[in-house]
Parts: C-alpha cells; sequence; structure tokens
C-alpha cells in the first residue's frame, strides 16, 4: 500500500508541476477552450455574416454585401481571438506577472492582426472608388495602386506589431535606408526600367491589346505591360520582351490609336488614255468614296482623287482616302471592294491600265537602219561607200 500511495503522490506532484510550471489541469482547460471556440466559430461567422448581410439588403447598393463577404475570414478570425484571450486568462496563468505581459502583447498583437487584415480584405471591394482614375490612368496603374495600398497596410501593420514588442522600427528603415542606396547604386539599370514602366502606365502610351512600333527594335501587339519590362508578340507570334527604360530613348508609334486607316495609290494609266476618259474615271473612284459607309467622308479626314502625273510609262492618278475601321481584316475588304471598282471604271471608260515599258526608235525615219559611216582611213584610199549601202564583212 505504501509503493501505491507513493506512486500516487508522484503523480499527484508531476501533475501541478505540470509543463513549464503550469500543472496539466490548467493546461487541458485552456485547451479545450480554443478547440471550443474552433468548433463553434463557423456557427458565429454565419450567424454575424447573415445578420449583416440582412441588414446591408435594405439597400439598393451590393458594395455594402461586398464588404460583409469580404470580412468573411477576419470575422471567423475572432472567436479564435476570443478563445486565445480565456485560455491564458485563467489564474494559473495570471499569477506569474511576466507571463501575463506575455498574454498581454499576445493578446494585443492578435487583435492588431485582425485589424489590418479586414482593412486589407476591404480594399478589394472599394477598388470601385479607383475607377474614375481610369479615364487620367490607365487600368494597369489603378491595379498598382490597389497594390501599393495593401502593401502600405501590410507595412503599418507589421510596424505596429513589432511595437508592440518593443521592437523599435526606426533603426531597421534606417538600415533599410543605407541597403538601398547601396542596391540603387548597383542597379540603376533596373530603377530605371521602373521609372519607364511607371510613366508607360501614368500616361497610357499604349495598353494590353495595342498594336505598336518600337523604332529599330520591334512591332507587334503588346500582351503585358510591367514596371521592369513589357511583353510584346510579334507578328509571327515570336514573343520579344523589351526593357522599359527603352521607350524612354525610342520612337514608339502606337498604331491602335489611328482615328481612321489610309489607303494611298499611284494608278498608272496608258498615255493613250483621253482627257474625257481621265475625268471620267476620277469622277467615278471620287463618287464611289463620297457617301460609302466604308470611307471616312470629307471633314472626317482628307479624301483625294486627281490626275497627279506623267510617268515615264503611264499617266497616274492618286488616290488618297480613310477607311472607318482601323481592323486589319476590314481595312483589306475595304480596300479589295475599291481596287475592284476601280477596275471596273477603267474598263467601262474604254482605256487600260499602264504597263512598264521602253520604246526605241531606230533611224532618222524609224523604219530604216542607221547609216554606216566607213573610218577616216577607208575614204583616203578611195574606198568610200554610200551610207545606206550595207557593207559586209569578209573573212
Amino acid at each position: 500500500m505504501n509503493s501505491v500511495r507513493d506512486l500516487w503522490d508522484v503523480f499527484k506532484e508531476v501533475w501541478h508541476e505540470g509543463y513549464g510550471g503550469f500543472d496539466f489541469s490548467s493546461l487541458i482547460i485552456a485547451l479545450g477552450i480554443i478547440i471550443v471556440t474552433l468548433l463553434v466559430r463557423g456557427v458565429f461567422t454565419r450567424f454575424v455574416i447573415n445578420r449583416a448581410l440582412a441588414y446591408s439588403a435594405r439597400s439598393n447598393s451590393r458594395i455594402d454585401d461586398e464588404l460583409i463577404m469580404s470580412m468573411k475570414d477576419p470575422i471567423r478570425f475572432i472567436p479564435v481571438v476570443i478563445g486565445v484571450y480565456f485560455a491564458l486568462s485563467l489564474p494559473d496563468f495570471s499569477d506569474s506577472p511576466d507571463f501575463a505581459d506575455f498574454v498581454g502583447r499576445v493578446i494585443r498583437s492578435l487583435i492588431v492582426f485582425n485589424i489590418f487584415w479586414a482593412l486589407y480584405c476591404i480594399i478589394t471591394p472599394l477598388a470601385f472608388l479607383l475607377g474614375k482614375l481610369e479615364r487620367i490612368f490607365s487600368a494597369e496603374m489603378v491595379s498598382f495602386l490597389l497594390k501599393l495600398m495593401k502593401g502600405i497596410v501590410i507595412g503599418l501593420g507589421v510596424a505596429t506589431i513589432l511595437q508592440l514588442w518593443g521592437i523599435q522600427i526606426g533603426p531597421i528603415i534606417a538600415g533599410f535606408g543605407i541597403v538601398g542606396v547601396a542596391v540603387a547604386l548597383g542597379a540603376q539599370d533596373l530603377f530605371k526600367n521602373l521609372i519607364s514602366g511607371f510613366l508607360i502606365l501614368a500616361e497610357k502610351r499604349f495598353k494590353v491589346g495595342d498594336w505598336v512600333l518600337v523604332e529599330g527594335v520591334v512591332e507587334g501587339v503588346v500582351e503585358k505591360i510591367g514596371f521592369r519590362s513589357t511583353a510584346i508578340r510579334r507578328f509571327d507570334k515570336a514573343l520579344t520582351i523589351v526593357p522599359n527604360a527603352t521607350f524612354a530613348d525610342r520612337a514608339v508609334t502606337n498604331f491602335a490609336e489611328m482615328t481612321f486607316r489610309r489607303i494611298y495609290w499611284k494608278i498608272g494609266l496608258r498615255y493613250t488614255t483621253t482627257t474625257r476618259q481621265l475625268q471620267e474615271i476620277t469622277d467615278g473612284i471620287r463618287n464611289y468614296l463620297i457617301g460609302h459607309e466604308d470611307f471616312a467622308q470629307p471633314g472626317e479626314a482628307l479624301l483625294f482623287v486627281y490626275t497627279d502625273s506623267f510617268n515615264e510609262s503611264s499617266i497616274d492618278i492618286m488616290v488618297y482616302c480613310f477607311t472607318r475601321s482601323i481592323v486589319w481584316g476590314d481595312w483589306l475588304q475595304s480596300k479589295q471592294e475599291l481596287a475592284y471598282e476601280i477596275k471596273r471604271i477603267v474598263e467601262e471608260a474604254g482605256t487600260g491600265f499602264a504597263l512598264p515599258s521602253v520604246t526605241v526608235y531606230r533611224g532618222f525615219g524609224g523604219a530604216e537602219p542607221d547609216p554606216f559611216m566607213p573610218p577616216a582611213g577607208d575614204r583616203a584610199s578611195g574606198n568610200d561607200r554610200s551610207a545606206a549601202e550595207p557593207v559586209t564583212e569578209r573573212g
């Protein structure tokens, strides 16, 4: 019996000493409180969110519904904070001053974490407030501002929690500043690309989907605009990554910003074309363009159809006009229909298109060969022949 009693005394001693100076009964109770709060947080979250949604249903706006749904995870964390607070507030834990101070800092850190987590979550639903900025800046710039706001919230939250634990952030920021200067000196190209990328987004030089030409670099469609580089898909489907600093010293042509798309032709007609036929052809082409819905009209863009020049083998008519659509396929279709109409007009006028040609005229009359003039030595010996007499060389 004494051995059993001794074993029981040892067990009670171990039980009361517990772990870290706290008996196991307090540890088990604390663990049980945390488990219970984890089990009921689902019910708590549904209750709070359903009540909040029912209250917000009275308004016609959906922004309050989105705000409530974005707060779902921070709301789910509230029972955890409450459970940790009650679990660590047991008398056995609060008897130790050092541990009580530790518990206070843990609880405050969890509360600060939950507050800044909630602020982080509501930034995305509030993005509609920045929607009007897209008229000034690009969508990519607005996206960057949202990321910047989230980064600021995270930074403030971390700084607040560090202050609660007595960690001064001033020296840390100063250290980062020194490191930043050193990095800046060694990464000047990187910062040039970052600044250029920011200017591209702020000034809306081009956007994703635009057809651009970077002089001497690449021509294609913009696929992605980053702060360090821009991805441009060439027309052969190859992807080109262009550092943003390139756009600072290169001319960039944005074809997507065209109001209309130009057609500029020189049509060569035969020199046998009469004045009446020239006038009939120019009037016919002009009448086709004016009033046609596919082509920009005078006052919107330039429209010229004139006899322009006398070329080496043709009389040239200049056709200068613009299509309303800047889409390549639509532009090709309009240009093809214009070509068909021009050919029909020329054929109905009774003339044709000129071909590159060279005419060689022979002799004085054009039909006779050039006269043969013998060398001066033959004339002196009396062997002069008539200029019109053919000369046959003998072997």
